[in-house]
């Protein structure tokens, strides 16, 4: 590692910190960050994250007049610090001046892992800090953290999914174990079956970038030709309570049962809704070709924004894209580097890639665990950094099917003074005498700060939307890069989607009659023995565990005619696999006595349960 050349000490001390600082706002490592290095052009630090930099820079030196945004590197930050501390130019030459810990080797390789990994100087990483609820390092991120230590160790790359630590210090004496003897013959397996996942192929490392896809593309052949995946087949047909599905492996169409559809409430299929769509876009044409703000706007927008403002008992409303680029732009648009964004553990994807894409602050609270969660809360009161905090949960779990407790998170949040985000993506259509979603379901309506949600689940359409004060919304219009750059629904969805709101405001026994399919399938697999964890929504999820038996299931189950997803990683952590059951309003009485007498001789078969004798 470099070190600064003979200079004033002050300038040594404001390097060290301003380097410290883009470390942070960053995903480089301090070691990376050269004087000389061109921000955009060497490391690619554009305009907003530099802002960022430029602000918390001024903040920490307490530098009242705001800096320039036309500073390039980091010697002209230094030297812009310097004039405006009245401090004599420095003589920084070369890179960053921190220097190595002592210890052991596989410590030392954890050490320089996290601070590149994550956002934190090495400084902030704590031996002993719990990876989740103080340092925000979830899995996916703990698994760049261990791939690239492994490399550095010589372990394979399947050393990955062996680690079950929660700490630093937990990490680097799992690694250790692992560079023994003993540990190199545990490791090995007896080659009668691939037990590799797609987490072995995420960290895959080498000087061509494609090197993974094709490691990857042999390993998903094999799954192939094994029908153990058997995603992405293509429908021939409507996505009813049966549907025609061309198996790709096979090369036929064959029709199956299907509890793969989000369509919980059949009105993918309504008449009305698909004449709205198919009147509309004869109307408006098949799109716009803008965003919002330039050319994208019809009055089939603003008039779905005021239905589903209306329908969700809220003020306002703004719709996205998407549901994932709803929660990328209202969390990013929110939160910023000196907030605090508190998330649940089993959160879905687009919150994850939202709380990175902020910059703030994350820290994870255990799966629906309300004591952990003020646990963090507390923690985080006493950290003073300025900033505000936002809680968001899923409403329901999108592969568990249980509910948050959304009674005890919104007490947490008005003792802790934090902001609320529910996603009710698989809600919407399904929680609450309306369908309208978790804070009906709980009859909180106006307690929750913001409520989030997906189209194209029981809604039927495409996009995302959130509802909660006008002004907040506004905000979100004008700052949601995922609004702001990026075209809109056409008119047509936006009609549809005004047709589904007609059909679920004048048709209500479609939510009771969903209900009473979802309580008698679920009633019927756990009496056969099935695990389904605490599902209380349209998602069922037959819990398995082991991945190789879940994926032979999965392929018993659909030789026997009943098409239903198969969820491993990433889906679930690793050692959680299971199959995903979604009932919809549109089952049969039929359906489910046969959708039972599948999987209780698919388990039996592949022994997810035991023969009876």
């Amino acid at each position: 590692m470099t070190h600064l050349m003979d200079g004033p000490q002050e300038t040594v001390r404001i390097h060290r910190k301003v380097v410290g600082i883009v470390a942070e706002r960053t995903l480089y490592d301090e070691s990376q960050l050269l004087p000389d290095s061109h921000f955009e052009g060497d490391l690619g630090i554009d305009s907003v994250i530099l802002e960022s930099i430029l602000v918390s820079v001024g903040e920490q030196f307490g530098i009242p007049e705001r800096l320039p945004g036309d500073i390039t590197t980091i010697r002209e930050l230094v030297a812009r610090v310097e004039g405006a501390l009245g401090v004599p130019p420095g003589a920084a030459q070369a890179g960053a001046p921190a220097e190595a810990e002592g210890g052991d080797a596989v410590l030392e390789a954890v050490l320089a892992a996290a601070v590149r990994q994550t956002q934190y100087q090495r400084s902030q990483l704590a031996l002993d800090a719990d990876f989740e609820s103080e340092l925000g390092i979830d899995s996916v991120i703990l698994t760049s953290l261990v791939a690239e230590a492994a490399q550095e160790l010589g372990l394979p790359e399947t050393a990955v999914g062996a680690v079950t630590a929660q700490t630093l210090r937990g990490l680097a004496a799992e690694l250790s174990a692992l560079t023994t003897p003993a540990g190199a013959a545990a490791r090995a397996g007896d080659g009668s079956w691939d037990d590799r996942s797609m987490k072995d192929f995420v960290e895959q490392r080498d000087p061509d970038l494609f090197a993974k896809a094709r490691s990857f593309g042999a390993y998903r052949r094999r799954r192939e030709e094994e029908r153990l995946y058997w995603y992405g087949m293509p429908l021939l047909s409507r996505c009813e309570n049966r549907a025609v599905i061309f198996d790709e492996l096979a090369g036929r169409e064959r029709e199956f049962l299907m509890f793969a559809s989000n369509n919980y409430l059949g009105l993918a299929n309504h008449p009305k809704v698909v004449e709205a769509v198919c009147e509309a876009t004869r109307t408006y044409g098949a799109t716009h070709t803008g965003s919002r703000f330039i050319g994208g706007t019809n009055m089939l927008h603003k008039e779905l924004e005021r239905r589903l403002a209306a329908f969700k008992q809220r003020p306002a409303a703004i719709v996205y894209p998407g549901g994932y680029a709803a929660n990328l732009g209202a969390i990013s648009g929110l939160v910023k580097s000196y907030d605090t964004l508190v998330v649940d553990k089993l959160n879905h994807m687009s919150i994850v890639d939202g709380s990175k894409l902020s910059g703030g602050v994350r820290r994870i609270y255990q799966h629906n665990d309300m004591q952990d969660l003020e646990q963090v809360l507390r923690r985080g009161a006493g950290q003073g950094t300025g900033g505000g905090t936002l809680i968001v949960a899923d409403g329901v779990f999108s592969m568990h099917g249980d509910v948050c407790d959304l009674p005890e998170i919104v007490r947490l949040a008005k003792t802790y003074g934090a902001r609320v985000m529910i996603d009710d993506a698989h809600a919407t259509g399904v929680l609450g005498a309306r369908g309208s979603g978790t804070a009906e379901h709980f009859g909180l309506k106006g307690e929750v700060d913001l409520e989030l949600g997906t189209m194209s689940k029981a809604l039927a359409g495409m996009g995302g939307f959130v509802v909660g004060e006008e002004e907040v919304v506004e905000y979100l219009r004008y700052y949601s890069n995922s609004y702001v750059f990026a075209a809109n629904i056409p008119a047509g969805v936006a009609a549809g989607l005004i047709a589904s709101l007609d059909v679920i405001e004048s048709e209500p026994e479609r939510v009771k009659r969903l209900w009473a399919n979802i309580h008698a399938l679920r009633d019927r697999l756990r009496k056969a023995g099935f695990d389904l964890e605490r599902t209380e929504s349209a998602i069922l999820p037959i819990v398995i565990g082991d991945e190789r038996k879940a994926m032979e299931m999965g392929r018993a189950v659909r030789a026997r005619g009943l098409f239903c997803q198969t969820v491993v990683y990433p889906g679930v952590p690793l050692g959680d696999a299971r199959l995903r059951v979604s009932v919809t309003c549109e089952h049969t009485p039929q359906d489910l006595e046969l959708a039972t007498e599948i999987f209780i001789e698919s388990a039996t078969e592949t022994g997810v349960l035991p023969r009876s004798e």
